[in-house]
């Protein structure tokens, strides 16, 4: 995958991803949910994320207390120890990394915590969920750092 190839494109589609976006905010929230879970079935088929993990390159998931337990004990380290080493809070009050690329992607894009993950980890990019028009603004933001989440949008673009 070519990442920098994937960034000038998601940066010059992203007007047309906004009016996309725009366009499915009216949508009947379960017709948008099967159109997102049909286009992600197809584009997950295409793309496997360990050519790209650019989500691991460039974000940090939140890291809720269920999270924070389950990698520092996975890592067997003392959950205060976890979050001096790995984490501080960002302006809405959560635990994020503090630093990107995430200090658990290791050689090849593999995950060294892969088992015990975040749950933001575990759900992202977020296209396969129920009520995806509540997440239609992360969607939209998500398109300039997922080469799935960009070609979802682009495939949904081209739906009447």
């Amino acid at each position: 995958m070519d990442l920098d190839k994937y960034k000038v494109e998601a940066k010059k589609l992203f007007s047309e991803h906004q009016k996309t976006i725009a366009k499915l905010k009216k949508v009947k929230p379960k017709n948008l949910d099967d159109q997102f879970h049909d286009l992600h079935d197809e584009v997950f088929e295409k793309i496997n994320c360990l050519d790209c993990a650019n989500c691991c390159k460039t974000t940090s998931p939140i890291f809720y207390e269920a999270d924070i337990d389950r990698v520092s004990k996975s890592l067997k380290m003392k959950t205060g120890i976890f979050i001096m080493t790995y984490l501080h809070k960002d302006e809405d009050n959560d635990y994020i990394l503090n630093s990107s690329p995430c200090p658990f992607l290791g050689f090849n894009n593999e995950c060294m915590v892969y088992d015990s993950r975040p749950r933001a980890c575990r759900e992202y990019p977020h296209t396969n969920r129920k009520r995806m028009h509540q997440i239609l603004n992360l969607t939209l933001k998500n398109t300039q750092v997922c080469p799935a989440v960009h070609e979802i949008v682009q495939g949904l673009s081209t739906k009447k």
